[in-house]
């Protein structure tokens, strides 16, 4: 894992870490290899090198062995991210959802399948934790049971904050604290590291599905872990035995996204802000769920047919995902978080009427008379009802970039 020789600032990481060697090579853009093998006269070399990593899982010296054991444009992308966290190492996957199963299934080969875990997450995280379908047992709590609800055989602690889809928000040191011992695995998707970077605040694994922002165009899918070498090495180990192993054309295109990543970010939070004010002063608009750090998220509650909102938009596209360039939004409770059983998405704040807005580039006067358009048939909202205040506007501008070493 590459070093930097001092601190740097989070959008000179962006462009730079996982390239710092491409002078020295004589390229300017990083290489695409898309070799699945790799040839070697040293097979008692190749031996001992396949043993080293069947012992800790660390990186084999020398030349790649074999894809699914590593890949070298693979490598830059982690290489990046983990800078971009502060993190000792990161492990790519071929989707966030193989990510979190790596982790899992690691802290289960150690007997270790109890997960505590804080609602909302993600509707699939939700539903891998709640089946059991790789042998793991969840509690779920609120934060503040958290000390409380671990056992001996607690493995993992999960939460996201912003939290999918209604963007509530933990105090990530204070639960770290809560964990002990125990490994805290925090979903970054929303924030980024742009806005947050878990690791400084006690977490030892920061999960990201990269499909959202990190690629950050729509065409690439894919997952990865940001954590301390200890147990990145288990993951590569479960990566290589699994095969949940990220193609090379996804690793370049996740290297190409995390340079823009900061612009891309700050731009769409500042139009995501002045959206979240708008709305929450729309009187079709009965909530607006907006997080204090600020970010390109936005959901809210409207007081009439939330599917006639999905329909009437025309320039906002009506798809799941999030991150992209362009805004999309989505009826949660009838995709995103449609496997999690309707009681519990209730009770994790995720009602019929909410919908989740991923505010991309366009310009916000364009993004507002669509959604006033696509709003227009709802009746307004009755008295009384409750409505989340928005930060004040710009709010989002005061999120600074993260830096490296430095908060």
């Amino acid at each position: 894992m590459e070093t930097p020789v001092r601190s740097r600032a989070l959008a000179t990481e962006a462009v730079h870490a996982g390239r710092d060697d491409l002078a020295g090579l004589g390229l300017h853009a990083p290489p695409i290899d898309l070799s699945t093998t790799y040839p070697s006269y040293d097979s008692r070399g190749e031996a001992a090198r396949i043993d080293a990593f069947a012992e800790t899982g660390a990186e084999p010296d020398g030349p790649p062995v074999y894809g699914r054991l590593g890949n070298p444009t693979v490598a830059r992308f982690e290489t990046a991210l983990a800078r971009l966290e502060g993190t000792e190492s990161a492990v790519a996957f071929a989707s966030g959802m193989a990510a979190l199963s790596a982790v899992l299934l690691v802290r289960a080969s150690m007997g270790l399948r109890h997960v505590v875990a804080v609602r909302p997450l993600y509707g699939c995280s939700d539903h891998l934790l709640t089946a059991g379908l790789l042998g793991s047992e969840v509690t779920w709590t609120d934060p503040a049971g958290i000390a409380d609800a671990l056992r001996p055989d607690t493995g993992l602690v999960m939460v996201e904050s912003p939290a999918n889809p209604t963007l509530a928000e933990v105090d990530l040191r204070a639960v770290a604290h809560a964990c002990g011992s125990v490994p805290l695995l925090a979903d970054n998707t929303f924030a980024t590291p742009v806005l947050q970077r878990p690791a400084e605040q006690g977490a030892r694994l920061v999960l990201h599905s990269a499909t959202k922002y990190l690629g950050g165009h729509g065409d690439v899918m894919a997952g990865v872990v940001a954590c301390d070498e200890e147990l990145a090495g288990g993951l590569r180990q479960i990566r290589f035995a699994t095969g949940g192993v990220l193609h090379p054309l996804a690793g370049y295109l996740l290297l190409r996204g995390l340079s823009t990543l900061p612009v891309r970010v700050r731009a769409a939070s500042a139009t995501a802000a002045e959206l979240a004010h708008r709305l929450a002063a729309d009187p079709r608009v009965t909530r607006v769920h907006y997080p204090s750090i600020g970010g390109a998220m936005v959901a809210f509650e409207v007081a009439g047919d939330p599917h006639e909102v999905i329909a009437g938009v025309r320039l906002i596209t009506p798809a799941v995902s999030l991150g992209s360039v362009d805004t999309l939004i989505q009826h949660p409770a009838s995709i995103s978080h449609r496997i999690v059983n309707a009681d519990d998405r209730r009770d994790a704040g995720v009602s019929e009427s909410l919908l989740r807005m991923s505010v991309g580039l366009e310009d916000v006067e364009d993004l507002w008379a669509d959604l006033n358009n696509a709003l227009g048939g709802i009746p307004p909202r009755g008295a009384g009802l409750h409505r989340y205040a928005a930060p004040p506007r710009g709010a989002a501008g005061h999120n600074e970039p993260a830096v490296a070493g430095r908060h």
